[in-house]
């Protein structure tokens, strides 16, 4: 009988014990579940949804590192202005720790841009910015996906050969121009020389968007009554022998915006100088190397907008394939104090005197 009772009292304890230990838990999950069940009904369905799948948390723009490729063509004062404000924007408007510049410089040579571009596609990088025409072109080569944005290009559909222009590529490309006003620019040559009756266009043949400028101005420059010869040369290496020849049966040169010639200004200015020729000029950047005169951009600002650009595109999810290209906002006329005292030259009141360095 005792051991019967014994049995009954262990088999109570025990089940009285299961019963606390099941209120336990019970409490426990309740207890666990009650955050969650807060959060979810606080939550909008699309966090709910991504919680639901396991999926890591997205990043927030102020963790994500943007990795930049820069292919500049070469080293001179208007690109590397371009270049300048590009990244300046871009750390101005994502911080200087969210942007990283893979920048690199072909030294002129086209097939170097198209061994940075490559470059730059293996690494898989999140935009390409291509300064100068021969840049843009490498890039467009080297990738269809990565969004590209161009500057210091003169105009975009003969750099791309874009036969129908609307103002956007419809390509993974888009950018900002160069292109100065050039009806302008040959009124301004006539008003600073209206006398002068042969006008020698000097460029680089080899610059697709130089020779788009020096075509168009000769229409121009013929509508006002001038004789236009051209005078062309491949690379640097004639640059002084083409320059003697213009200087020796022309009244003034233009020079339009021309990567080669702007690298190369001492070389036209020791000829054109002595030989008291007249250099009007298509950008800032040559006039003050070898000009007298530029209604030019500011290619900073071009630069600037195209980092302005890049930063829609990245965050905002800005479709490149529409954009449209931007051109500089404000033109000024400008004029070099120095080689129009040599040259005994006097400008209007409204041009800017070049600050010199």
């Amino acid at each position: 009988m005792k051991r019967l009772l014994a049995v009954a009292t262990v088999l109570t304890m025990t089940a009285a014990m299961l019963a606390g230990c099941g209120s336990s838990a019970q409490n426990a999950a309740s207890t666990a579940s009650e955050p969650a069940v807060q959060e979810s009904v606080q939550a909008p369905a699309e966090s709910q949804a991504a919680a639901d799948s396991e999926a890591p948390a997205a990043q927030t723009d102020s963790d994500k590192v943007y990795r930049i490729g820069i292919c500049q063509l070469l080293q001179h004062e208007a690109l590397d202005a371009a270049t300048k404000g590009f990244k300046e924007a871009m750390i101005e408007k994502l911080g200087e720790d969210n942007v990283e510049f893979d920048e690199q410089n072909a030294s002129g040579d086209s097939a170097t841009c198209a061994t940075i571009i490559n470059q730059f596609v293996s690494a898989d990088v999140d935009l390409i910015l291509a300064n100068a025409t021969a840049s843009l072109q490498a890039a467009a080569a080297g990738t269809g996906t990565i969004p590209i944005l161009g500057t210091s290009i003169t105009d975009y559909a003969t750099a791309l050969e874009i036969d129908e222009w609307t103002g956007t590529t419809g390509k993974n490309i888009s950018g900002t121009s160069d292109l100065a006003p050039l009806k302008e620019q040959a009124a301004m040559l006539n008003e600073l020389f209206p006398d002068a009756k042969t006008v020698g266009l000097l460029y680089c043949s080899a610059e697709a968007n130089s020779v788009y400028q020096a075509n168009t101005i000769q229409e121009h420059l013929e509508g006002l009554g001038y004789t236009c010869k051209t005078y062309t040369f491949a690379d640097s290496n004639d640059i002084a022998s083409v320059t003697t020849n213009a200087a020796g049966e022309c009244d003034v040169i233009y020079v339009p915006t021309d990567n080669t010639a702007a690298s190369n200004t001492e070389v036209i200015n020791n000829v054109c100088l002595p030989a008291g020729v007249p250099v009007i000029a298509g950008e800032e950047g040559i006039c003050k190397g070898c000009g007298v005169a530029t209604l030019s951009i500011n290619y900073y600002d071009i630069g600037y907008k195209a980092g302005e650009m890049a930063v829609d595109i990245l965050v905002n999810g800005a479709d490149i394939t529409t954009m449209a290209i931007e051109s500089a906002p404000n033109v000024t006329k400008e004029y070099n104090e120095a080689i129009c005292k040599e040259l005994n030259i006097t400008v209007p009141d409204d041009y800017v005197a070049i600050k010199a360095e």
